[in-house]
């Protein structure tokens, strides 16, 4: 089976972990640190936060940016359900605006005509969550001009995207939003097995998340309450979590940063080529906006279905029984059982059902091998055809 995402582990990944194990230090040591640092000076933000998943990353950067009880998150329904379930941890409540038909990103127009209803009700979001789908940049810059006209704070989460460029700067520099979340898990852009980090220019959030990340204590005498006892002394200063990233997940995450560049080349390279030899076929090709540079992190088609003579599911059942490990990404969050319960309607978005009832996600990593690559082409003619 090719599967639609797969990491790659190289001998200097594993030396990096091994040289870890080795060491004094599994946890809280100098590789996170050195994690951190590769990340925000190849995005080019001030501060990095490398904790054990996105979800985490999330789930702190709204407790940093006061979201609680009495205020609501707007985000995408199309993204895993993490981007909003981060809302429901801190006692928020939550909302979608529909997508753009051509990027499948939350959409600025719609966002705009919610927004002054919203404000019409008195029911504005505290916190906005644009979701780079795929690995491209949602219109941050429209988004961001809404954030200030309307006073939400913004948290791109760009766990599909490091590596990718928006406006020919790279995703995560925070020029548009207060924070980014990245992801590392095995079938991202780069990987630390588990884990991902937030990003922000901020020093005040950068603060508020390394205490949230690490049980809200901190060793800092000027945090502190009174003066220190000794050597030994800590303080819990805030309600916090044990959200921490190991050693050997950093060392795994600086190895893999040497590549990311690489990474990235090599998915526009297998991109360009399903661009050359899909294009006949009765599907809808990843539209790549001129603004974005996507990290490519799924390459997702959309079948024509009055010109197939074959159910969305019969296409994706063959695809699999061929040996094309597709996927969906995703089932849009407020058809979930708990959003239902929530009083969310299945066709609440319509553009994000169409989409559904639509996508598949075909392989793409940066070891698919240009024969792995041959066959997937070959049965998609097949099938589809």
């Amino acid at each position: 089976m090719i599967p639609y995402g797969r990491q790659s582990i190289t001998q200097a990944d594993i030396d990096e972990v091994i040289n870890v194990l080795k060491s004094d230090f599994l946890t809280q040591g100098p590789k996170v640190p050195e994690f951190e640092s590769a990340v925000a000076n190849h995005v080019g933000v001030k501060h990095a936060l490398a904790v054990n998943s996105a979800t985490s990353a999330l789930h702190i950067a709204c407790l940093a940016l006061g979201l609680g009880p009495g205020d609501w998150l707007w985000t995408t329904p199309v993204t895993f359900v993490a981007s909003s379930n981060c809302a429901l941890y801190c006692g928020a409540q939550v909302d979608f605006v529909d997508i753009d038909p051509r990027t499948y990103n939350l959409c600025p127009e719609k966002l705009e005509a919610k927004l002054i209803e919203a404000e019409r009700l008195g029911k504005l979001p505290k916190i906005v969550v644009p979701v780079h789908l795929c690995g491209q940049s949602c219109d941050m810059e429209a988004i961001y001009n809404l954030g200030k006209k309307y006073g939400f704070k913004i948290i791109e989460d760009a766990s599909h995207a490091i590596g990718g460029k928006y406006k020919n700067e790279f995703i995560g520099n925070c020029q548009y939003s207060d924070i980014t979340v990245f992801s590392f898990h095995p079938v991202k852009i780069i990987t630390t097995a588990e884990g991902g980090m937030a990003v922000t220019n901020s020093d005040d959030l950068a603060n508020k998340m390394a205490l949230l990340r690490s049980h809200g204590i901190t060793r800092d005498p000027q945090q502190m309450t009174k003066e220190s006892d000794g050597g030994w002394y800590y303080q819990q200063i805030e309600l916090g979590y044990n959200y921490r990233m190991t050693e050997l997940q950093a060392a795994l995450g600086v190895s893999q940063m040497h590549r990311l560049d690489d990474f990235i080349v090599a998915r526009h390279k297998i991109a360009a080529r399903y661009y050359d030899e899909l294009s006949d076929l009765p599907i809808v090709l990843p539209y790549q906006h001129p603004d974005s540079y996507s990290g490519l992190h799924l390459f997702v088609i959309r079948l024509r279905l009055n010109d197939i003579s074959k159910s969305h599911k019969q296409v994706f059942d063959e695809l699999r029984a061929f040996g094309v490990g597709v996927n969906l990404h995703y089932i849009p969050v407020h058809t979930q059982p708990y959003y239902q319960a929530m009083g969310f309607q299945p066709g609440d978005f319509p553009e994000a059902n169409r989409y559904y009832s639509e996508a598949i996600s075909i392989p793409m990593f940066h070891g698919m091998t240009f024969e792995e690559q041959s066959k997937v082409i070959e049965i998609l003619h097949e099938v589809i055809r």
